[in-house]
């Protein structure tokens, strides 16, 4: 039979591992959701001059180059402010909800681009990236889930509406949302 010390470790340990796996992950970053806002307001103004269907992809593809590392540090950054470990349990529940949407992306983009579907991207894209950040919301700030509803409807609308809006719905999803709910997370969710 366990000694009294042995029971209470156990328990410590229990108590420490339920609270650790009930944590939300809150580095999303504001300040820097706001940075990715604007590297895609510029990136479908400079999207919507282009006239062919790979240089338009480039400019896109261009634009997730710098704005990822950009939301990276960001988050880094903000998760070194408020003392929290990016790879806690919450973090990586966060990251597990996240991530496959936005490989499922990749995926669908190597497939659409093969076929010369350009016009589908913006669908896929503000579909898929809507539906990484509402399953990455079940571990992170309730905001999130708002913002993952916001880009599926803009989805949904690039789905829709013909495909000259793609670069239009494209600035609003990863410009305009952007900057407003990373304003919004940068006030009420500290940075």
């Amino acid at each position: 039979m366990p000694s009294l010390d042995q029971q209470a470790a156990e328990s410590l340990a229990y108590i420490r591992h339920t609270m650790a796996r009930s944590a939300s992950f809150t580095a999303v970053p504001g300040w820097g959701g706001m940075g990715m806002g604007a590297v895609g307001v510029v990136a479908a103004v400079v999207a919507a001059r282009q006239s062919d269907g790979m240089t338009w992809l480039a400019v896109w593809l261009g634009a997730a180059a710098v704005a990822v590392p950009v939301g990276f540090v960001a988050m880094i950054a903000k998760a070194q402010r408020h003392a929290v470990t990016l790879w806690s349990p919450a973090g990586r529940r966060f990251a597990q909800a996240f991530l496959p949407a936005l490989f499922a992306a990749a995926i669908l983009t190597v497939a659409l681009v093969r076929e010369g579907h350009f016009e589908l991207l913006p669908a896929a894209w503000l579909s898929l990236y809507g539906a990484g950040v509402m399953a990455g919301a079940a571990s992170s700030v309730p905001v999130l889930t708002l913002i993952g509803v916001a880009f599926i409807a803009c989805g949904a609308a690039a789905a829709v509406t013909a495909p000259a809006w793609g670069n239009l719905w494209l600035g609003l999803g990863f410009g305009v949302l952007q900057i407003v709910f990373g304003f919004v997370i940068a006030r009420k969710h500290g940075g």
